[in-house]
């Protein structure tokens, strides 16, 4: 019988279909985990496709300009990339189809890798475009889609576009342990924000089909609700009259400015709630987060993200590994209730079960 790992486990358990994989900054083991999820649906008969929010599999990291672990893909892999990519690819590929998308390194191509090997990958960009390279590849007999996070970016983190997120973290980061495993928490606090109850999103959920900002008071009256740009709209709300606002939903991204704002209204009307569509579009800190809350206020999102694992790299590249026995113990206390592993550890561990 094949081993499964825990984080594979997870994934099948919970009924996912599309994953991202996110790391907290650039060599956290990101890739490594990708690997281990490709190796592992190869292993148990998925049909899986990959593609990319951004770059990855090249040589070098772009940024550092350190050596990276390939994408391994196996025979059959479906992968949503860009045309220049496949130029680079190490592996035989036939297309399957194009999309129309173009991106700075061509047209964006499904293919099938016909051998196993290392693959380049670079995907669509903008959320809308995901969509549609994650149905082509659902269309094309994909089980599991796969997908590969960018650095600074966690839009492909929605709920929206992932079903669950595997959050990958590790000395990297900097600091000891204690440190890497606070910076971890608030990522996980801004991303895992409660959901609104069923009576609130029905309320609010105009304003995120079509998109803007709305206001209610605590009657459930709308007092306001325009198809306005989220980042232009401070000024608006704190210009507003109402003697009682309750509510605010707004569709897009939160930034400093539009934050500042709610919690200057949050001062004028105690208890007030923020509705976001999820935790992808808030760019605070988690300790705003804590704040809003001891002073009353409420954040909720519309959908609430799905952690189905964290991974660990106790390696950094700059100086400063961890011990994976100790870091792998202190994460597990920190995170209780999440699969937390270490998947070149684990994968160690079921070579060794499988050849006493």
């Amino acid at each position: 019988m094949t081993k499964s790992s825990a984080l594979w486990n997870r994934i099948r358990d919970c009924g996912m279909t599309t994953v991202a994989v996110m790391g907290m900054t650039k060599n956290t083991g990101k890739t490594v985990c990708l690997n281990h999820l490709l190796a592992q649906a190869r292993a148990h008969n998925t049909a899986v496709g990959i593609t990319s929010i951004g770059r990855d599999g090249e040589e070098r990291d772009q940024v550092f300009s350190i050596l990276k672990p390939p994408v391994l893909v196996a025979q059959g892999c479906l992968v949503a990339t860009a045309r220049d990519t496949l130029l680079r690819a190490k592996v035989r590929w036939k297309q399957i189809g194009g999309t129309g998308i173009d991106s700075p390194m061509g047209e964006i191509l499904v293919v099938r890798a016909l051998d196993a090997g290392e693959m380049e990958i670079a995907g669509a960009s903008r959320s809308h475009d995901q969509h549609r390279v994650i149905a082509l590849l659902k269309q094309c007999g994909a089980g599991l889609v796969i997908l590969d996070g960018a650095l600074g970016r966690s839009h492909h983190a929605s709920p929206a576009i992932a079903d669950g997120v595997v959050l990958a973290t590790g000395a990297a980061i900097g600091g000891g342990i204690s440190d890497v495993l606070k910076k971890t928490r608030d990522r996980l606090a801004i991303l895992r924000i409660d959901e609104a109850d069923a009576a609130l999103a029905a309320r609010v959920g105009r304003v995120f089909s079509d998109g803007g900002v709305g206001v209610w008071n605590r009657a459930g009256d709308c007092l306001f609700s325009e198809r306005i740009a989220t980042l232009n709209a401070a000024g608006t709300l704190l210009a507003l009259p109402a003697a009682d606002i309750a509510s605010i939903a707004v569709s897009g991204a939160v930034g400093r400015s539009l934050w500042q704002a709610v919690t200057t209204l949050q001062a004028r009307h105690p208890g007030l709630t923020l509705v976001v569509a999820d935790g992808t579009k808030l760019f605070i800190d988690a300790n705003d987060v804590t704040l809003f809350a001891k002073s009353g206020g409420r954040l909720l999102s519309l959908r609430g993200i799905r952690i189905a694992g964290i991974t660990l790299n106790p390696f950094s590249p700059f100086g400063g590994s961890f011990d994976a026995k100790e870091f792998i113990a202190a994460a597990r206390g920190a995170f209780p209730g999440q699969v937390v592993s270490d998947v070149v550890q684990e994968e160690q561990s079921m070579l060794e079960g499988a050849n006493p």
